[in-house]
């Protein structure tokens, strides 16, 4: 979009100014030129949450590999970062900068970093290297646990302000003590301006309602309630809930594991669930050798049920949870592996998640890069004020009140506020026409993507229209204007870029 452009032209050209300001700063002077590199560089997204709140689980879900966790000898907290690479690898580094390469194994699917002896106080960070696709536009960051009594400059959110551009932040239920972390990222004009890169993410969601088949319902009914929450929704994007568990074992599913399943879902309805009560009555239980009522499978027909050792693999790779569902799904369809697979990730939640980072996070990538510069920049200016730092200040404010995409971003939390009280229909178009199904022109305008530019013309002037008329409507109350006005704003950079495209043909 247009006004992406001329944010990525405006914000840069603040920091070069900033440069010539600062230019016998030399900390200064490094940090300005390295949010420019960044802007080259893929899009840094930092996985962050309690302890235990399943951030290694979740990253190797979304790779649907499994390279995560990198942990030091004493089990303390420790910086992970992972890109892409032409081969596997990992590096350590010092607080002090000096760095080393760490040994490395791999499997089919699976990273394991040796880091030795290696302690939380000698290794600042660790960068892991891996060629899958989901790195080659993404550098995913495992931040170290957040403690609950984190708030104000803890040292986890300073690395996360410092180093990424989005948060996915992991937690159980959204309580009050996980929020105390997000509003701490919201420090300055920009993070109080702009708080348009993080989402809310319910990544136990399989915990909640006593771990049953339905778990998932309760999870998104939690977050539905979130989103209309005045005290969550100023502070994220929206909230997604995930089974991360089980949206791992589905990216990894192997035969070894989906034959046992077959061979568990073979058995008693009855006898199975009743072994599913608990973990150790699971492993423990001396299961009957018939076949049960839930399917035919002539293919272990006469496979022995899976031993204690295989039972209590499958309990750390599903849990309990996983487990009922996978079973569940075998018995009413999903009979290939592909296909269980292929139900488990979309039943998980994580599904939903990718296509919401997509949304909000790697389809407004130089939004958030902007972002990123125009905080470190403040920084910059807050920590070393001069003469000409305030002109600098005014003019960070200027592009965060001026610049389309974060009205855009803005908007797309506001739409979720059942205060704002749009027609549906209007409330849904809105929604579309700033992104929040895509951000392709095609895509805005609800045409297939192969539409001309006659077409997108056409149906852009249809909603700009439309969208002018709301704005003007004085019966509307003024933030329903307001909405409109962002809207209209949206229609117009389309048609502008049909206008550009057109003058260079």
């Amino acid at each position: 979009m247009t006004g992406s452009a001329r944010l990525h032209e405006s914000v840069p050209a603040l920091l070069h100014e900033a440069l010539t300001l600062y230019w016998d700063n030399p900390r200064a002077t490094e940090r300005l030129r390295h949010y420019l590199d960044r802007f080259d560089e893929p899009l840094r997204i930092a996985i962050a949450g309690p302890w235990r709140s399943g951030k290694s689980t979740l990253l190797n879900a979304i790779l649907g590999e499994e390279v995560a966790p990198v942990e030091p000898a004493d089990g303390g907290p420790l910086h992970t970062w992972y890109e892409d690479g032409p081969e596997p690898g990992a590096t350590a580094y010092s607080a002090e900068g000096s760095a080393w390469e760490l040994p490395v194994v791999r499997s089919t699917g699976a990273l394991r970093v040796e880091l030795g002896g290696w302690r939380s106080t000698q290794v600042s960070e660790v960068v892991v290297r891996w060629p899958t696709r989901v790195l080659r536009h993404t550098t995913l960051m495992e931040m170290p646990a957040v403690s609950p009594a984190e708030e104000g400059d803890s040292p986890t959110a300073t690395k996360v302000v410092r180093d990424a551009d989005a948060v996915l932040y992991l937690t159980r239920d959204g309580r009050d003590t996980d929020l105390r972390f997000l509003r701490a990222l919201r420090e300055g004009v920009v993070g109080r301006s702009a708080p348009v890169n993080t989402l809310l993410v319910l990544a136990r969601a399989d915990e909640l309602g006593g771990g049953r088949v339905d778990a998932l319902v309760t999870a998104k009914q939690l977050a539905r309630r979130q989103a209309q929450d005045p005290g969550v929704r100023p502070l994220c994007m929206g909230t997604v809930p995930v089974a991360g568990l089980v949206a791992l074992a589905g990216r990894v599913l192997g035969e070894t594991e989906f034959a046992a399943l077959l061979r568990l879902a073979e058995l008693p309805k009855d006898e199975l669930a009743t072994a599913l009560l608990s973990a150790d009555r699971f492993v423990e239980t001396r299961f009957t050798t018939g076949r049960g009522t839930g399917g035919s499978h002539a293919a272990v027909d006469h496979a022995p049920v899976p031993d204690a050792a295989l039972r209590r693999a499958l309990l750390e790779r599903f849990g309990l949870f996983g487990l009922r569902l996978a079973t569940t799904l075998i018995r009413t369809g999903a009979t290939t592996r592909a296909g269980l697979a292929a139900e488990l990730v979309r039943r998980s939640g994580l599904t939903d998640l990718r296509e919401s980072i997509a949304r909000y996070f790697t389809d407004r990538r130089e939004v958030l890069k902007a972002r990123s510069a125009l905080a470190a920049l403040e920084r910059v200016l807050r920590t070393d004020p001069r003469p000409g730092a305030a002109d600098l200040h005014t003019r960070i404010e200027q592009v965060l009140a001026s610049a389309h995409d974060f009205r855009e971003l803005r908007l797309l939390a506001t739409l979720r506020d059942p205060r704002t009280k749009l027609d549906a229909e209007l409330a849904a178009e809105a929604y579309r026409l700033v992104g929040g199904n895509g951000t392709s022109l095609a895509v805005r305008l609800e045409l297939e993507q192969d539409a001309d530019a006659g077409q997108l013309w056409e149906r852009g002037v249809d909603a700009l229209y439309r969208w002018q008329a709301q704005a003007e409507d004085p019966l509307l109350r003024p933030d329903q204007r307001q909405v409109a006005r962002v809207v209209r704003r949206s229609v117009e950079g389309m048609l502008a870029e049909l206008r550009a495209g057109w003058s260079l043909h």
